[in-house]
């Protein structure tokens, strides 16, 4: 049985289209509008965050146990890469009075479409050259309220990375500790 050139050629064409994937979108923790210093000020020691978000794929809770691993919205580098950029951005517009590095550990990593973006995180800050003696370790949990889609999310948690360079910054600035959770 012969099939004519037409129908092999229409056969193929739809093959082509049934397995064509949506476009991947890239997403970053950095504000389009960037913060601007010498970023001297704070140096970052080192960021983790827990295993099941720290990957190129952006992922959502999805009701009380579960996570979905978006296959379309990813993260411009890995989660801990991001927070780590996005951090040195906000921080190098930071003018504490001593000079001082900050570890930054992230316990949870929430996105919620329709509901909230969440960030909690153990954070340490040391004045550089000063032993442990001279650490000061605090926690900070920050929630912003989001729209349905992964861009409302995405921002929501630029907003979170935002307002925790604020919290730091006020801190290596005070040199009274952590500062209360607002």
């Amino acid at each position: 049985m012969a099939f004519s050139p037409k129908i092999t050629l229409l056969a193929a064409l739809l093959l082509l289209t049934a397995c064509r994937s949506d476009p991947i979108q890239f997403h970053t923790l950095t504000p389009a509008q960037p913060a601007r210093g010498n970023g001297e000020e704070i140096r970052i020691e080192g960021i983790s965050v827990p295993p099941q978000v720290d990957r190129a794929q952006i992922v959502i809770r999805q009701g009380s146990s579960g996570l979905a691993i978006l296959e379309t919205d990813w993260w411009g580098a890995s989660l801990a890469d991001e927070l780590r950029s996005a951090l040195v951005d906000q921080l190098s517009n930071a003018n504490p009075q001593r000079k001082v590095s900050v570890r930054v550990d992230v316990q949870r990593f929430d996105s919620i479409p329709g509901q909230y973006g969440l960030i909690d995180v153990k954070w340490r800050l040391r004045p550089l050259g000063a032993g442990d003696g001279a650490l000061v370790t605090c926690r900070s949990t920050l929630q912003t309220p989001s729209g349905p889609s992964i861009e409302d999310l995405v921002t929501a948690q630029q907003n979170n990375v935002k307002r925790l360079a604020a919290v730091i910054s006020q801190a290596a600035a005070s040199q009274r500790g952590c500062p209360a959770q607002s």
